[in-house]
C-alpha cells in the first residue's frame, strides 16, 4: 500500500529537507532551470523543486494528488517570495497540453508512480527539444550511524516498511526513460551533510513513508517517543549531521540529436 503523505503534510513541510541549492547549480550546467523556461514538476509535494526553479525565474506548474501537500507548498512559496501554479492531478494523467513545456521534473517521487505510464506522460508534455529531470535526495544508512539506527526502529515498529538500506542511486530510472524512447541520458550524484536538531530529526522521521505516511496517529506518537529515547541514549548531540546523497537523471526528448 502506498503511503498517504497528506496525513503528515504539516511535518513534511516543516521538517523534510528540501533539495540543496547545489542541485539547481548543477542542473543549470545542463541548461535546466534557466530564466523563463516552462517547467512542470510532477509529484511536487510541498514544492521543493518547483520553488527552487521558480526562484530562478522559471514559470512552474506543480502537480500532486494531495491537496493538503499543495496547501503547504503555497504557504512555503509565500514565505520564499515566489509564485508557482499548483494543480491536483496524478503524474500519469496530468491533463496538461501536448508538447508545451521545456522541462518536466520529478523530485523525491518517481518511485511512487506507475513509472512506464509516467514516462509516457512526460514524453507527451515535452516540447521537441525538451528535457526530463528525475531527482532524489536520500539519507544514507551506514553501520552504526543515526540513519541506520532510525531505520531499524522503523522496521521494528512497521514490518511492512521495506525501504531501508538504500544507496541513494536508482539505475532502474534510466531503464524507464530509455524504454520510453528518451535519449542522451546522463546522471550525476554527490553527497552532502544535512544538519538537524533533535526535534527536527524526529519531525523528519514522522514525515516519512514508514511512519506518518502509513502508521495510525497513536502509532506515530508511540514511535516518536521511542525515537526520542533512542536519540537521548545514543545520539545526544544538539546538532545531528546526517549524510545524504543527491542523485539525478537527465534525458532529452526522443528524436533530439546531440548538439
Amino acid at each position: 500500500m502506498k503511503p498517504d503523505f497528506a496525513r503528515t503534510s504539516g511535518d513534511y513541510a516543516r521538517h523534510r529537507a528540501g533539495f540543496p541549492d547545489s542541485l539547481f547549480d548543477r542542473l543549470a550546467t545542463y541548461g535546466v532551470g534557466t530564466k523563463n523556461q516552462s517547467i512542470v514538476d510532477l509529484g511536487t509535494g510541498t514544492g521543493s523543486l518547483a520553488r527552487g526553479f521558480a526562484s530562478r525565474g522559471c514559470n512552474v506548474i506543480g502537480i500532486d494528488p494531495a491537496q493538503e501537500m499543495l496547501d503547504q507548498a503555497r504557504e512555503l512559496d509565500i514565505n520564499a517570495g515566489v509564485q508557482v501554479e499548483y494543480r491536483v492531478a496524478r503524474a500519469e494523467n496530468t491533463q496538461l497540453p501536448d508538447a508545451s513545456y521545456d522541462i518536466v521534473s520529478a523530485g523525491q517521487c518517481w518511485h511512487w508512480f506507475d513509472r512506464p505510464k509516467a514516462a509516457q506522460e512526460v514524453k507527451r508534455m515535452l516540447k521537441p527539444d525538451g528535457t526530463v529531470v528525475i531527482a532524489h535526495f536520500d539519507w544514507i544508512p551506514l553501520v552504526g550511524n543515526l540513519v541506520r539506527a532510525t531505520e531499524e526502529l522503523i522496521e521494528q515498529r512497521n514490518p511492512d516498511w521495506n525501504m531501508g538500506g538504500g544507496l541513494g542511486m536508482h539505475p532502474l530510472w534510466l531503464k524507464d526513460l530509455g524504454e520510453a524512447g528518451f535519449q542522451n541520458l546522463e546522471t550525476f550524484t554527490y553527497d552532502v551533510e544535512v544538519p538537524y536538531t533533535q526535534e527536527a530529526w524526529r519531525g523528519r522521521i514522522r514525515a516519512s513513508a514508514g511512519v506518518g505516511g502509513s502508521m495510525s496517529s497513536t502509532e506515530v506518537k508511540e514511535f516518536d517517543e521511542a525515537l526520542g529515547a533512542l536519540l537521548s541514549k545514543c545520539f545526544a548531540e544538539a546538532i545531528l549531521n546526517v549524510p545524504h546523497r543527491v542523485f539525478a537523471v537527465i534525458a532529452k526528448t526522443p528524436g533530439v540529436l546531440p548538439g
